[in-house]
């Protein structure tokens, strides 16, 4: 018996044909949920509204339904009729050792789950810092939830290309330059150079707000680097060389990679095309100077214009993410674009993406799916945006640092006895994968409150609880001197029996069900309740069904089990960006 690895999909599928055997018309859809455990694995809820439409009782149509599921469906599934005509499915045990058996290594894992997504060629674009700007602890909701949402279309079956979009051409640049020729300290610039840059950046920003020529001055430095000005190039060219550097160290810490690192000036030779077949389709116009769309069909904008170009003649943001639209279509081919900011961001893109359409639909370009997938912020324990004493955003370094250190000093607790490279090597996963995995865990629209001693506790839904369940289940199997992913460690199992081992096999063949919902809605705190979910279950199984038995047919099967929860659990903290343990 073979166990697809989306059980919903085989489930859709049988119902699909049954009804067609009953005689429903096409336009039934089974609407396959996952059920409450006391009812059954599944719940087929698609009767309900079929019934309301074609005025036909849904207990009888249920019942007709059902009579129509082949032989070969019902050794797989119990099937039961519950209330108006719902349809509740139950898994039998032989189905879920057919499942635990069919994937007993992340390859089959990924092969698995790869038709979720095949064929989908999907560019995702995060991180995006702004030049010359230290990376602060609020940049790391963009950049884990990114590398996360990437792994996991990639392992669905996408194709992902990676672009962190960096602003590398905005007005920032303006007082950069400006500041830089009037500023700059040389000798703080050879010593921290990103920390001049930073401190030149303020002043250069106070400067313009307090003085109407300072600014002015500042807006013609930018058109001018804009224009193509020789000196100004330079200096952009020596300003971002600086930042890249301290940005890919950051990257590296976290194990964040990009296909590519298109900023803002890739698009610059490219704006003017924007500017010409927006005005040509008649959805630009001029107002006070300045190139905008309007959308006085849409309730929140019709007074507030989409300025594609200023009216000094810069560009800016709105200017650049239409021609990078446009790139990512024509030459990458995008079928889907995910754009992640923080939700600050939400109207620029959503007039973005009514811009695009109405361009796309005048031009006759194919129009990919868009999603603007926003976050929240990271609070202090204050309810405030988490800051340093002094006021200033914590740098993202000194975070990462700070977590290893402090994870350091909890390892060296627990387990003194470890040599300090051990010690160190854990401390460095336990501490960045904490921090990584308290914004995962978060539903990222909403804020959340940081705590050192809430992301670094062994109890709750963590990193630590859930790198230690890995390294439990580890140590099970250097005790029996078994590999958890070789053929010894499962081949005389027999189906799941007693109540907790089939509470597990069914929790672990709900992977494949969360891998959809996670990466349909690009919410990676679905994936986090879901290993938290298991490593319960497995704790549960482990209490009361012990592994280690003298029955050869109890201990295979309990084996199993193990070697199944290690699989799925290590592979979900990977597809998270987390980096697992063989012991702590």
């Amino acid at each position: 018996m073979h166990a697809s690895f989306q059980v919903s999909a085989d489930l859709n599928e049988a119902f699909l044909s049954a009804a067609k055997s009953a005689g429903l018309e096409s336009t039934f859809n089974p609407e396959i949920r996952t059920a409450d455990p006391r009812h059954g694995d599944f719940q087929v809820n698609g009767v309900l509204g079929y019934a309301k439409s074609v005025k036909a009782n849904p207990r009888a149509l249920a019942e007709k339904l059902t009579q129509q599921l082949p032989a070969e469906f019902r050794k797989q599934f119990d099937v039961s009729i519950a209330g108006p005509g719902f349809i509740n499915v139950r898994l039998k045990p032989e189905l879920l050792l057919s499942w635990l058996r069919d994937y007993s290594t992340a390859g089959q894992l990924r092969q698995g789950a790869s038709r979720i997504y095949h064929g989908q060629r999907y560019v995702v674009d995060f991180s995006s810092p702004n030049t010359a700007k230290q990376l602060h602890v609020g940049h790391i909701r963009g950049m884990v939830i990114g590398e996360a949402i990437c792994r996991l279309l990639a392992f669905c079956g996408a194709e992902v290309i990676r672009d962190n979009h960096i602003g590398d051409w905005g007005t920032q640049f303006g007082k950069l330059i400006w500041g830089y020729k009037h500023l700059r300290n040389d000798e703080a610039l050879k010593n921290d150079p990103l920390e001049e840059l930073e401190r030149i950046y303020k002043a250069a920003d106070a400067a313009a707000k307090e003085d109407p020529a300072t600014l002015e001055a500042v807006r013609a430095e930018l058109v001018k680097l804009q224009s193509g000005d020789t000196e100004n190039r330079v200096l952009w060219e020596k300003i971002t060389a600086i930042s890249s550097g301290a940005f890919e160290e950051i990257y590296r810490k976290l194990g964040i990679h990009f296909d590519y690192q298109l900023g803002e000036s890739f698009y610059n030779d490219r704006l003017a095309q924007v500017y010409e077949e927006l005005t040509r389709a008649g959805l630009a116009t001029m107002s006070e100077g300045a190139l905008v769309v309007f959308h006085p069909e849409h309730p929140r904008f019709k007074e507030q214009p989409f300025i594609i170009r200023k009216s000094d003649g810069a560009a800016n943001y709105a200017s650049t993410d239409l021609a990078t639209m446009l790139y990512r279509v024509e030459h990458f081919k995008a079928d889907a674009i995910a754009i992640l900011t923080d939700a600050r961001q939400a109207d620029h893109f959503e007039q973005l993406w009514l811009t695009t359409q109405k361009w796309f639909a005048a031009t006759k370009r194919p129009l990919p799916q868009f999603q603007h997938v926003s976050f929240g912020s990271i609070l202090g324990e204050d309810g405030k945006a988490i800051k340093t004493r002094s006021g200033d955003p914590i740098k993202l370094a000194s975070l990462l640092s700070e977590a290893v250190e402090r994870a350091y000093r909890l390892v060296s607790d627990k387990s003194p006895d470890l040599p300090e490279e051990d010690r160190r090597e854990i401390a460095a996963a336990v501490g960045i994968g904490a921090v990584r995995y308290a914004d995962l865990s978060q539903n990222r629209s909403s804020d959340y409150v940081f705590s050192w001693d809430k992301i670094l506790s062994f109890e709750g839904n963590t990193a630590p609880y859930l790198l230690y369940a890995v390294t439990r289940i580890r140590s099970i199997f250097r005790k029996l001197d078994l590999d958890p992913f070789g053929v010894g460690a499962s081949v005389e199992a027999t189906a799941p029996e007693t109540e907790a081992e089939l509470a597990l096999a069914r929790k672990l063949i709900g992977f494949a069900s969360i891998l959809e919902l996670t990466t349909q809605q690009l919410r990676p705190h679905y994936l986090c309740g879901y290993l938290y979910e298991l490593a319960g279950a497995f704790s549960a199984f482990y209490t009361v069904d012990k592994v280690i038995v003298d029955d050869a047919a109890v201990r295979a099967r309990r084996v199993l089990l193990c070697a199944r929860t290690l699989l799925v659990l290590e592979e979900g903290l990977h597809l998270l960006g987390l980096q697992t343990l063989q012991r702590m």
